[in-house]
């Protein structure tokens, strides 16, 4: 076992590492693909499964088991390193930028609840659990598709995981692709509040030392530590801390094994936690017992992380934790999260269910063009714009995206989008993109069914684009 999970861990790295060669080569961040997916896909051509078979099965079943314990240390390390934010006075632009953001999340499990309702099981007959997959692929991205694909499995859809990660991949190139394109139209049509000089604005590659750099860690709108390193620091100061910007190896041997171990503490607590709630759960029944079972660690090791960072600010041990590399802890992990779990893909599955994905991922993209066109206009205060194409960026792809997009339409950083975004990701991770919501989302799909499930969805989404704009009609 010992020596498989060498090789395992050896040739995981190789693959990260000729993928980073071959993505710089290539020059593939000025189209948003970033450098672990590359990595993935060449492991997938020498998989069991692909036209090259050089990879054993065992380093496959390994590989397949470590998307959820590197999104758990993603989790872990996301905010040892930042100051907590203190959101006073941000009222309007905050409250604004979350019921955006809401309204995109459970708009995402609407429409897909309908696709699968109206169209998908009359026409495929797939299971009802689809109708979660748009808003953990595209809201959670891979690593919140690898760790919640065992319980759509346990749920009746089959490759669940699989079918994630490509809806994942999907989202992950078009957010960049037609958010640049849209970022093209709105120049054009002078929705962008501070019009740059022709001379400053840049194709989508331009931002390659600065925002391009943070598609390495190309998680999750919500495990993007890069992205969320700006709550509560200007952009200037978050591209002067962030490692992948400077290019300076942060950090010593002591202070690296330092991170590690608050890292490690954060983990720690998130497993005790869940630990915790197994005990208190094991007498109940019900819908409380079952979301208590399926509820991984990785949201858990978040509240472990603030846990940590709020006891190193109290105590005024605050310079142990090193903002650089924690961020390299998290973008490492995402890395290899990524690489593995692309890697791990079924190929014939997907060829399979080739319909399903390209009905939801495009009622999924359309959904989201629609808000930040027609509602992002109504809801937002100053800055609309920049705001709602960031807010794109992070519900399609990744928050990293997001950020590539902000900076293609403020390249100057003259908006006030960034903080209120970054301050949003830390209020609301804990429920969506992989939080609780997105674990509760399919047992209620199964215990409610789908038809209850798609109302309550209507509903909320309906209360949260009448309070925003309710908002911006006060506002205006």
């Amino acid at each position: 076992m010992i020596p498989t999970f060498a090789l395992a861990l050896l040739l995981l790295i190789a693959l990260l590492a000729l993928g980073t060669l071959l993505g710089r080569g290539l020059g593939s961040h000025r189209w948003g693909i970033p450098e672990a997916l590359l990595a993935g896909s060449l492991g997938l051509l020498v998989a069991p499964s692909g036209p090259w078979p050089l990879i054993p099965q065992a380093v496959i079943d390994l590989w397949d088991q470590l998307p959820l314990i590197l999104l758990t240390m993603v989790f872990g390390s996301l905010l040892l390193g930042k100051p907590l934010p203190q959101p006073g006075g941000l009222w309007r632009p905050l409250s604004a930028q979350v019921l955006l953001a809401l309204t995109l999340a459970f708009g995402q499990f609407l429409v897909a609840s309908l696709a699968v309702m109206l169209l998908l099981q009359p026409w495929l007959g797939v299971s009802p659990v689809m109708a979660c997959l748009i808003e953990v692929a595209y809201e959670g991205g891979h690593g919140s598709a690898a760790a919640m694909g065992p319980t759509y499995e346990r749920l009746g859809l089959v490759g669940g995981e699989a079918l994630g990660l490509a809806m994942a991949t999907v989202g992950l190139l078009a957010s960049t692709l037609v958010g640049g394109l849209v970022v093209v139209v709105a120049r054009s049509r002078g929705w962008l509040t501070t019009f740059p000089p022709v001379a400053s604005v840049d194709p989508p590659g331009i931002a390659e030392e600065s925002a391009a750099p943070a598609l390495v860690a190309s998680e999750q709108s919500a495990t993007d530590p890069v992205a969320l390193e700006a709550a509560v620091s200007p952009p200037a100061a978050t591209e002067t801390a962030t490692p992948s910007a400077t290019g300076a190896a942060p950090g010593g041997l002591a202070a690296w094994l330092v991170n590690l171990a608050l890292a490690g503490i954060a983990v720690a607590i998130g497993w005790l936690a869940l630990e915790g709630l197994h005990f208190w759960a094991r007498g109940s029944e019900g819908v409380l017992r079952s979301v208590i079972d399926a509820l991984p660690v990785f949201p858990l090791a978040l509240v472990g992380s603030l846990l940590v960072r709020l006891v190193l600010e109290r105590s005024g041990r605050t310079a142990l934790a090193s903002a650089p590399i924690q961020s390299r802890i998290g973008t490492l992990c995402a890395d290899l999260l990524i690489t593995a779990a692309t890697a791990c893909l079924d190929l014939s599955l997907l060829a399979h269910n080739w319909r399903p994905l390209t009905v939801l991922a495009l009622v999924g993209l359309v959904w989201n063009l629609g808000v930040i066109l027609l509602l992002a206009p109504r809801i937002l205060p100053a800055d609309w714009f920049e705001r709602a194409i960031l807010e794109f960026g992070q519900a399609t792809g990744v928050a990293a995206s997001g950020l590539l997009l902000l900076r293609m339409a403020d390249p100057d950083d003259r908006s006030e989008a960034l903080q209120a975004f970054s301050i949003k990701q830390l209020l609301l991770q804990p429920l969506l993109a992989g939080g609780v919501i997105t674990v509760v989302a399919p047992l209620a799909v199964d215990g409610w069914g789908l038809p209850v499930w798609t109302g309550v969805c209507l509903g909320l989404v309906v209360v949260w684009i009448g309070l925003g704009l309710w908002l911006g009609r006060r506002a205006a």
